[in-house]
């Protein structure tokens, strides 16, 4: 099965197989210490959240560390994995192109100033947001941690129960687990 993502007539909008192309993106969440940067990395396959991480700062590390989050979660090489971003300093730095090189992945970069470009990212940004950090009976945060801790359940609750249109309405870990199983007979 071949899902598809709406982008700009430059960005890789498609996968056949999971690890084939993630897309990610930072937000911000406010609280009473300061901000909270997070970050996901999402398959485009199966909409599964592969990698987050939420941290007081939003340095080239925190990206690093979701990357590696999302690299043993799916427990395979990364070989010719296209990894689509937005041109933040975190995407364009040598660190960050070192890793992926290391890894087997090819970076990809969305044109500047384009939401469009980097469409999927966006709209997991705008359902965290809207369904945990503002949602009913949230906040205000008051700690980093706080928003951390959230975030772990709500990736665990996104990638095992939330239904997703696109998918035929089952969650994503359930329609990697049906894609599998179809692949094997």
């Amino acid at each position: 099965m071949l899902l598809a993502i709406p982008t700009s007539s430059n960005a890789p909008s498609a996968a056949e197989a999971p690890n084939q192309l993630w897309v990610s993106d930072l937000t911000y969440v406010a609280t009473w210490s300061g901000f909270a940067y997070v970050y996901f990395i999402t398959d485009v396959y199966s909409r599964m959240i592969v990698g987050w991480r939420v941290a007081s700062h939003m340095r080239t590390d925190m990206v690093l560390d979701a990357l590696d989050m999302a690299r043993w979660r799916r427990n395979t090489t990364l070989e010719g994995l296209i990894s689509h971003t937005d041109a933040g300093s975190q995407f364009t730095s040598i660190r960050y192109g070192e890793k992926l090189a290391g890894l087997g992945a090819v970076p990809s970069i969305g044109s500047v100033g384009d939401a469009y470009d980097n469409a999927l990212a966006e709209s997991v940004n705008s359902a965290y947001k809207s369904e945990l950090i503002r949602g009913p009976s949230q906040g205000p945060w008051k700690t980093v941690e706080d928003v951390e801790l959230a975030t772990l359940s709500w990736v665990h609750w996104f990638n095992t129960e939330r239904l997703h249109e696109n998918l035929g309405y089952v969650p994503p870990a359930e329609f990697e687990a049906v894609s599998a199983a179809e692949k094997s007979d």
